[in-house]
């Protein structure tokens, strides 16, 4: 990276290819799995710390992908997916996965009679472990049907049921191990119809639903290995001039305001101000009222006249207590409130009060009330040139990453999963096509 920096002026970086990295998600790793009764929740995906980017999505829709394998029953691998070990199965489940927008890949499974046979099996010996029933020992062979009557035949099938989704869930899980996105797992198939389907065809299918890595598209590709980025240094950072209006602004909260009685307003004073302002027509009906620039009482620093509105410093200078004047401004096109840009104004302003300051003499005396701690005037100085270089260097090099996040939002199309906008509480935001903005 080339880097130029000047205060007042612009910042130019050049960008190699080995800056930039796809990794903008964090992969899905370890998470706990839990299934309910009436439908398995995840909670949402978390965003890696490192993402800041602001991107702005295109309302796209991709074409969509299936494709179908068998999950080997032998396959006895850990499950990163989901947290789980993969059970052995008796035999195959069948997968078809297909691409949804948004990252999103859609899982289709169908589990054999064998495998919800061998579920069956494994819940009623559960049951037949823990059940107390008249009659029978604890532990002891009881016969199916006594045990359906006791425990209740649609809890034996809830249960089996949670006992194949438990099963056969890991396996499904294999094809999106290592991109599935933290959290972003669900069923999106009813506990209920799930039932329904396997009380009827003693089999079960249901669909899974996970949120993938995205991939980054670049436009145009590999445009950002020579991106040149000019970044805009504002000369209120510049650590000479900081220390010095810092330095200034101790030594007035030292002084005190004395009335003036004898003068006009001069650069310096302090004057006590009320303001009003409407809008300039030609038409007097058309005259409106701006109370965003309305008000009473207002302390008007003249040392800090620059921070007001232009003109408006040269236009009250010389007023007198007791005085009032009326002159024309308009607000610039970079104004805080948009509604105010560009508007031709007449501003009215009183003066109510007329102050001057009487500053103590700026020595080594001062020195401890300037900044406790310090003994000497410049040791004053020292410690705050020192403070405002280190606020200068975090403001510059907030500059500059403010400006190459800008530029590689332009250059970036990312197909953002859905469970991103979740927010702390569960809720969803509505269509995912917007700015995601950093904070």
């Amino acid at each position: 990276m080339e880097l130029c920096i000047a205060s007042g002026s612009s910042q130019v970086l050049t960008l190699n290819n080995c800056l930039i990295k796809n990794s903008l998600f964090t992969p899905l790793k370890n998470s706990n799995s839990h299934f309910g009764r009436n439908q398995s929740s995840f909670n949402s995906l978390k965003l890696s710390p490192s993402f800041s980017l602001q991107i702005h999505l295109h309302h796209q829709q991709p074409p969509l992908h299936r494709h179908t394998w068998r999950v080997s029953a032998s396959s006895a691998s850990s499950s990163t997916a989901l947290g789980l070990d993969k059970d052995r199965l008796p035999a195959d489940i069948s997968v078809t996965e297909t691409e949804e927008p948004n990252s999103r890949v859609r899982l289709s499974v169908e589990v054999p009679e064998a495998v919800c046979e061998d579920c069956y099996k494994r819940v009623i010996n559960e049951f037949t472990k823990q059940a107390k029933i008249p009659g029978f020992r604890p532990g002891k062979a009881v016969p199916e049907s006594i045990l359906l009557s006791y425990v209740g035949k649609q809890n034996v099938q809830k249960a089996t049921v949670e006992s194949i989704l438990k099963r056969t869930l890991p396996h499904a899980m294999s094809s999106v191990t290592g991109r599935a996105l933290r959290d972003s797992v669900r069923i999106a198939t009813k506990f209920s119809e799930m039932e329904k389907n396997y009380s009827s065809h003693n089999s079960l299918s249901y669909d899974v639903i996970v949120d993938v890595a995205p991939e980054v598209k670049w436009i145009p590709e590999d445009g950002y290995k020579n991106l040149k980025i000019v970044v805009e240094i504002d000369n209120d950072i510049d650590a000479q001039s900081a220390s010095e209006q810092e330095l200034k602004r101790r030594h007035k909260s030292l002084g005190s305001l004395k009335i003036v009685t004898d003068r006009v307003l001069q650069i310096g004073d302090v004057a006590v101000l009320d303001i009003s302002a409407t809008t300039i027509a030609e038409d007097e009906s058309n005259v409106q009222k701006i109370p965003d620039a309305e008000s009473k009482g207002f302390h008007f620093d003249t040392e800090d006249g620059d921070k007001v509105l232009t003109g408006f410093l040269n236009s009250v200078i010389g007023i007198q207590r007791g005085e009032t004047k009326s002159f024309p401004l308009t607000f610039p096109e970079s104004w805080k409130q948009e509604h105010l840009r560009g508007v031709h104004a007449q501003f009215t302003v009183e003066c109510k009060e007329l102050f001057y300051r009487d500053l103590p003499e700026l020595n080594d005396s001062l020195a401890d009330k300037l900044l406790p701690g310090c003994t000497t005037l410049e040791q004053v100085k020292e410690t705050l040139l020192q403070k405002c270089h280190e606020v200068e260097q975090t403001a510059r090099e907030q500059a500059t990453d403010n400006a190459i996040l800008d530029q590689l939002r332009k250059m970036v199309e990312i197909d953002i999963p859905q469970s991103l906008f979740e927010n702390k509480v569960g809720s969803f935001m509505e269509p995912n096509f917007c700015k995601y903005r950093r904070i």
